[in-house]
């Protein structure tokens, strides 16, 4: 009995020895397998377990200053792949071909450099508003002027609208604040001027008349600008208590009335304030940048500047804009209703292109009464009220019908 039961023992390890063999093999040809295959190899496509652009932008001020560059500029610890997600849109660079030919306010151009230029010096004794808010009527071009001043001084600012003033999450605005006033200090901290610049300051953390709810984020932006323009070296996010100091960024805010703002944050020693109101000269040197592809004279420009005294400087663009309507009326004449879509998107044909169309003064004070008298209409007929009133037709004497259809 031991003997046979030897030899089965014997047999079942003689059976069982391929098996090991086998799964031996197999162990070294994995590991041969895995150290033939790159390690690195996930870099070049991004695979992986981890989106490395991710880990790339989480590990900024991780290391030293000196090793990482500045939000959306060159650098090594800057990340390749954009996205809205992780990658601020702020930044706004220029085109130095964009500025020719438009005229910028020699006033206006003077508050603003010598506002930036203050801010980045150490005056002795001396208390530097952070703020320059420009502010004045609508359709002003107080942002195109902005615009066209920073591209002079070669100043590439961080910009934010009113609209990312308010959000959904309480809290969010005034972090997106400081995260924004940061990046611009990133880009003076890497040798070049930065300024953070916010559109329609009044419209995002203003309060318009008792109608419009003062929210929590309106109340937070207004504190967090104050503190920044308290403490504008020593800016930091949320949660975030580092005794670090930064480079100091001028902020350049617009709007068109800045008393709907916190009456604290507006005072001299945290905002300077500029009223922009062009003069004539202003209007015919803006003027003459609008129309300067149309070859109409200096003379044309100042009698319609002269014949429209009270619009706004957008008034003359849209006016230009009006030119182009037989234009585009005939383009629409000879392509067809039915043919339209096809042309107008994805079409293999291109854009359409206009030549340029013959202006002259009659033709352009034609349409500025044509505007002048919808914007009369608008002031006249006022829907809104007649219907809060109760239902009633708009009109001057109760009824939607023009008066010259009515006597009919």
């Amino acid at each position: 009995m031991k003997a046979v039961a030897m030899k089965n023992t014997t047999t079942v390890k003689a059976r069982r020895a391929p098996v090991a063999s086998r799964a031996g093999q197999a162990k070294r040809a994995v590991r041969v397998q895995a150290e033939k295959k790159d390690r690195w190899a996930g870099l070049a496509d991004d695979s992986g377990p981890g989106n490395d652009q991710m880990d790339i932008h989480r590990g900024r001020g991780m290391v030293g200053s000196g090793f990482q560059g500045a939000a959306g500029m060159q650098g090594t610890h800057n990340q390749i792949q954009s996205s809205s997600d992780y990658m601020s849109g702020g930044l706004k660079t220029y085109d130095n071909t964009t500025a020719e030919g438009f005229y910028i306010s020699k006033p206006f151009l003077d508050k603003l450099t010598v506002h930036i230029a203050k801010n980045f010096m150490e005056l002795p004794k001396i208390k530097v508003p952070l703020i320059l808010g420009v502010w004045g009527g609508k359709g002003q071009g107080k942002t195109f002027q902005t615009h066209l001043a920073f591209q002079k001084l070669g100043v590439n600012p961080i910009v934010m609208s009113a609209g990312e003033l308010e959000s959904g999450n309480a809290g969010e605005p005034a972090k997106l604040v400081r995260q924004r006033y940061r990046e611009a200090s990133d880009v003076i901290k890497k040798g070049k001027m930065c300024s953070l610049f916010i559109n329609d300051l009044d419209a995002g953390a203003g309060r318009m008349g008792g109608t419009t709810q003062y929210t929590v984020n309106n109340q937070m932006v207004n504190a967090t600008l104050m503190n920044i323009a308290d403490s504008p070296t020593n800016v930091q996010l949320p949660g975030v208590y580092n005794n670090e100091e930064i480079p100091r960024v001028p902020i350049i805010c617009t709007g068109n009335d800045f008393s709907t703002l916190y009456a604290p944050l507006i005072r001299d020693g945290r905002m300077e304030k500029f009223y922009w109101n062009p003069t004539r000269e202003d209007r015919v040197g803006i003027c003459s940048g609008i129309f300067k592809d149309d070859d109409i004279g200096e003379v044309a420009i100042e009698r319609l500047v002269d014949a429209f005294p009270n619009q706004s400087i957008d008034f003359f663009g849209a006016l230009r804009a009006r030119i182009y309507d037989d234009l585009v009326r005939g383009f629409i004449g000879d392509t067809g209703l039915e043919n339209l879509s096809s042309r107008l998107v994805n079409s293999r044909e291109g854009p359409p292109k206009f030549a340029p169309p013959q202006m002259d003064v009659e033709s352009l004070m034609r349409y500025g009464n044509l505007l002048v008298e919808e914007q009369e209409n608008v002031k006249r007929v006022q829907l809104a009220d007649a219907y809060l009133d109760g239902a009633e037709l708009a009109g001057v004497e109760g009824t939607s019908l023009p008066e010259d259809v009515k006597a009919i």
